[in-house]
């Protein structure tokens, strides 16, 4: 048997190899979790050894040196992300929630004919270079509102406010898409500008009434054109149909009136060419002619002749043209 002393100087030992197997298991469960790292299939993992740039890993599982020696920045290289300025969105889903408090202070923005007007709008985006959205530019995401919001000051500011509340809208957003791109790659931040959405642009609260009767008037104005032009449309061309008509119409009665000149011409000039060979005979045939086409045109006609006593009638006419029609 062990003495006291013995027993004390076990229990120790023990205790000790105890400690030494707990602490050699915490130290291997610590390096496992920061030595293995899973990069996400829409993500890039950056590593930065000792604070400087080592290695990008792709998608996947990856080992990274444990105990801080290395730490890895995810970053979402494959997903669209946005930015919100005016409002924020606290649930998208199919009836769409917004967060409640007061963001006038980055939406309300004076125009080119200081007036002002409240602009929400909605920048999307994508990293294309993980390593200048990390260290180009000190947290790039703010960086990226501030030049946004300068952006959409700077273009609204060189506009009307009706050019912003109406019919400039699109442009807008067209011009702050490429002045929003253009200081990305001044800044060199990686990021690329998918698309500018002017959300929601309104007067302020106190003249939105009026606002909207300006709106209201020119839709009614937008209407009266479209249906004149409608109208127009519907008249003008049968109008250009029957005018057409017309013009064909008269050039065939022309044509046809020159044409039976041609042919009176002609003949009379056949007739006037055997005239002058003949004179007796187309002179007699030509009354012929006239007298068969005058005669049967006349009643019951007694031809009376200066010498005679008797009065004979004539043939009868009226039954040749009964039995002739």
């Amino acid at each position: 048997m062990r003495t006291p002393e013995e027993q004390v100087q076990y229990y120790s030992d023990m205790i000790r190899k105890n400690i030494k197997i707990v602490v050699l298991v915490l130290l291997g469960i610590i390096v496992l979790f920061t030595a293995v790292k899973t990069v996400g299939p829409e993500e890039e993992g950056v590593v930065v050894q000792l604070g400087k740039y080592n290695r990008t890993l792709q998608p996947g599982l990856n080992f990274i040196l444990p105990l801080g020696i290395e730490r890895m920045y995810k970053i979402p290289v494959q997903r669209q992300l946005k930015q919100e300025f005016g409002f924020r969105t606290a649930e998208a889903d199919t009836r769409t929630r917004y967060a409640g408090g007061d963001f006038s202070a980055e939406s309300l923005m004076l125009t080119g004919d200081l007036n002002l007007a409240d602009v929400e709008w909605v920048i999307q985006y994508r990293i294309v270079d993980s390593y200048n959205y990390l260290f180009r530019v000190r947290n790039a995401e703010d960086a990226l509102r501030d030049m946004s919001e300068a952006a959409v000051r700077k273009i609204v500011g060189d506009r009307t406010v009706n050019e912003v509340l109406t019919v400039g809208r699109q442009e807008v957003a067209s011009t702050v898409e490429v002045l929003l791109q253009r200081l990305c790659d001044e800044y060199e931040n990686g990021i690329r500008i998918d698309q500018v959405v002017l959300q929601d642009v309104n007067p302020p609260e106190s003249v939105k009434p009026s606002f909207n009767a300006v709106n209201q008037a020119q839709q009614e104005r937008e209407t009266l054109i479209n249906q004149a032009e409608s109208e127009y449309n519907r008249v003008i061309p049968r109008a250009r149909g029957e005018a057409y008509e017309t013009v064909e119409l008269a050039n065939a009665y022309a044509l046809n009136r020159v044409n039976n000149a041609q042919g009176e011409a002609e003949r009379f000039i056949a007739v006037y060419t055997e005239y002058i060979r003949a004179p007796e005979v187309t002179r007699k045939r030509l009354y012929l002619e006239t007298m068969e086409t005058i005669i049967p045109k006349l009643g019951n006609k007694i031809i009376v002749d200066e010498k005679g006593t008797n009065v004979l009638p004539l043939l009868n006419i009226d039954k040749q043209k009964l039995q002739n029609p």
